[in-house]
């Protein structure tokens, strides 16, 4: 098929934080653009039922807890709130409202074609998109180069059925929507998202036990920091079973009754609770698209193989986000996004996955780049003196302080040759918003003295990252 034959230059799978940032930008250099999305609004699973709805409730839950008898009581502030669920919802709503509008918007503004519909290959460079209702035609379409990024959905726990209606058993997107605070909040997994919904819940009053099949919450990120969070979440209310795991529940009236057992099997206990949130992960959409017939395979995850360029083995077809193997995180969606697009405009586009950002959006705030002393110490051959650390406890920190907010600390790892950075890892109030300065100086290079020497405003919380640094090399200033 000749070039002019094609009705669009780019045709992107998936309007997510990486599809539609890709369609955007493919537009922005002038290439004919068209994206395809079932839903209703753009933004993907980020802004419909990920990212953005559980942010807006987890600001609104922490006022409610401050004003309740918390971080208010400390400086002689006494309020009586009441909850009012159904106005916090909407509050969350309208945010969601918002800003998948504000896609829309971007859209109509540089020329990118809404394909609304579900799609699935035809071949290399035909995509056939069907309604996203049971009516409507379907109908065909072709492109020069086409971008998968369809992102990923919730993994489901066998003997454990979601049903996000009856709002029982439900997944992250149905413990969004809840018209009641739950009496007991049975969470199964204690990774990011179990904690970031646990915690909203908790904080509006429910029981929240979290059921984790690990001996520790947090898996992949560094131990001190696991540590550290698993004593603070423990102090605030959260219930651990960790090294448990769950092989069955089941619904009775108000209530559901789940199996219980030690991860190695044996010792099966039950489990009363009035909600259950299952969250032990998610898993790529990559069904229905067809991918056969693009001459595609997924691997034994489920993802599609690319390489570091974002294509896949077939000409002319290239994948990003949470449909290819790495972190599921939206920005880095957003910056693979950008990438694919300059690519295929023959452009370079380079994303460095060495250094991606990943934050945990409890209170306090977990956050982390690079490696974590565990894996410095693994690629250093197991050999401890190759790899120096630095920590500085945010009870030292002078605005932490004043604030009565001293929870945490800041991680520093480098290289003991070198000094470079290796990694940097943080929990506190602020940490999602410092882990960018770690993550642009890791992106120059820069070493534990580099940080050390830049001048921090004081005071400011990011001091603590400042004197972590200068504690590599031993010479902390306030500790």
């Amino acid at each position: 098929m000749a070039d002019h034959e094609y009705d669009y230059d780019v045709l992107v799978i998936g309007a997510g934080p990486g599809g539609y940032v890709a369609a955007i930008r493919a537009a922005q250099l002038g290439l004919k653009t068209a994206c395809v999305e079932s839903r209703e609004t753009l933004g993907g699973t980020c802004l419909n039922v990920g990212c953005i709805p559980s942010k807006a409730l987890l600001h609104g839950s922490e006022l409610f807890e401050e004003a309740e008898g918390g971080h208010f009581a400390t400086w002689g502030i006494t309020a009586k709130p009441k909850l009012d669920l159904g106005r916090m919802m909407e509050e969350k709503t309208k945010a969601v409202g918002e800003l998948t509008g504000g896609i829309e918007f971007l859209f109509k503004k540089n020329k990118v074609t809404w394909l609304k519909g579900h799609a699935a290959f035809e071949d290399a460079h035909t995509v056939k998109v069907g309604p996203s209702t049971g009516s409507g035609q379907a109908t065909t379409h072709t492109a020069k180069d086409i971008v998968i990024a369809t992102g990923s959905s919730v993994t489901p726990l066998p003997g454990v059925d979601v049903d996000n209606e009856a709002k029982r058993i439900v997944d992250s997107t149905g413990a969004l929507e809840l018209e009641e605070v739950p009496e007991h909040l049975v969470v199964i997994g204690g990774g990011v998202i179990g904690l970031e919904l646990g915690s909203v819940w908790r904080r509006l009053g429910a029981k929240v036990t979290v059921v984790e099949f690990l001996p520790q919450i947090l898996p992949g990120m560094d131990e001190e920091v696991r540590k550290e969070a698993n004593k603070i979440f423990k102090k605030q209310g959260l219930e651990w079973m960790l090294g448990h795991k769950v092989t069955g529940a089941e619904v009775k009236g108000k209530g559901v009754t789940l199996t219980i057992e030690k991860a190695e099997g044996g010792d099966e206990q039950t489990l009363e609770a009035s909600h259950v949130l299952v969250s032990i992960g998610r898993r790529p959409n990559t069904d229905g698209l067809a991918l056969d017939k693009a001459g595609l395979q997924v691997n034994n995850r489920g993802q599609i193989e690319i390489d570091h360029s974002f294509r896949t083995k077939v000409d002319g077809v290239w994948a990003i986000g949470d449909c290819v193997p790495g972190p599921m995180l939206a920005h880095k969606a957003e910056d693979e996004g950008i990438a694919v697009a300059e690519n295929i405009a023959g452009q370079t586009g380079i994303v460095n996955h060495d250094v991606i950002p990943n934050v945990v959006y409890t209170a306090p705030e977990i956050a982390g780049v690079g490696l974590t002393q565990e894996q410095a110490i693994e690629a250093a051959g197991g050999d401890k003196k190759k790899v120096k650390v630095g920590k500085f406890p945010m009870m030292a920190n002078s605005r932490a302080k004043a604030n009565r907010d001293t929870d945490g600390f800041v991680k520093v790892i480098a290289d003991a040759e070198t000094d470079r950075v290796l990694g940097v890892w943080m929990i506190n109030t602020l940490a999602g918003t410092m882990i960018a300065q770690a993550a642009q100086a890791m992106e120059f290079g820069a070493t534990s003295e580099d940080i050390a020497y830049t001048c921090h405003a004081h005071p400011t919380h990011a001091e603590a990252f400042k004197e972590a640094a200068m504690a590599v090399r031993g010479k902390p200033i306030h500790m």
